[in-house]
């Protein structure tokens, strides 16, 4: 075991204790990583921030069924997911669509953009054309492809079957190349 993974041990059983201290360690250690996963998935600062913050009251308050099985850093993450699913969950119940939106445009689909390699992309344009993409879509492929989550765990995570989980990760796959070619076309031009 290392330095510190001996020193977080020995931090979370003082925030067990309710030393506030360790609490602060504990947050300052963790929050960078934690703020930035909500950010991928609720796309507001503001939110992210709060459900940040809400997920570390929880992980406080229940620090007493952490198990030690996975890394305190993994066990915390989890909930932030979650947190932040749960939080996308009430915004879309009670967020309306415009039409427009949701209508089909013949004009989207004659433009035919040709095939365009993506080896000159960046990570960063990848993760900006992805804040693009349907919620449901940035959501799968952030679990995926950023967190490192296999499909059963997204599965568990979105509520969805496996054939769905496939699915809905082949379209958001296929619809962030789409938006990659789009761009990377329009910056030749």
């Amino acid at each position: 075991m290392s330095q510190q993974e001996l020193h977080i041990d020995q931090l979370l059983k003082d925030c067990l204790e309710g030393k506030q201290t360790a609490q602060l360690e504990v947050y300052n250690r963790y929050y960078k990583a934690m703020y930035n996963t909500a950010l991928r998935i609720v796309k507001d600062s503001f939110e992210a921030e709060d459900i940040m913050q809400e997920s570390f009251l929880n992980a406080f308050s229940k620090l007493n069924s952490y198990r030690e099985e996975v890394a305190f850093g993994a066990w915390l993450k989890r909930i932030v997911i979650n947190n932040s699913i749960q939080h996308y969950r009430k915004l879309t119940k009670v967020e309306h669509i415009a039409l427009d939106d949701v209508m089909y445009r013949v004009e989207d689909t004659e433009e035919i953009v040709p095939e365009v390699t993506f080896t000159n992309l960046k990570a960063q344009e990848v993760l900006q054309t992805m804040k693009l993409l349907k919620d449901n879509y940035r959501i799968a492929l952030t679990l995926k492809l950023i967190e490192g989550y296999d499909n059963q765990e997204i599965c568990q995570i979105m509520r969805i079957n496996d054939a769905s989980c496939r699915t809905l990760l082949s379209r958001a796959k296929e619809s962030l190349r789409k938006k990659l070619n789009q761009i990377a076309y329009e910056t030749k031009r």
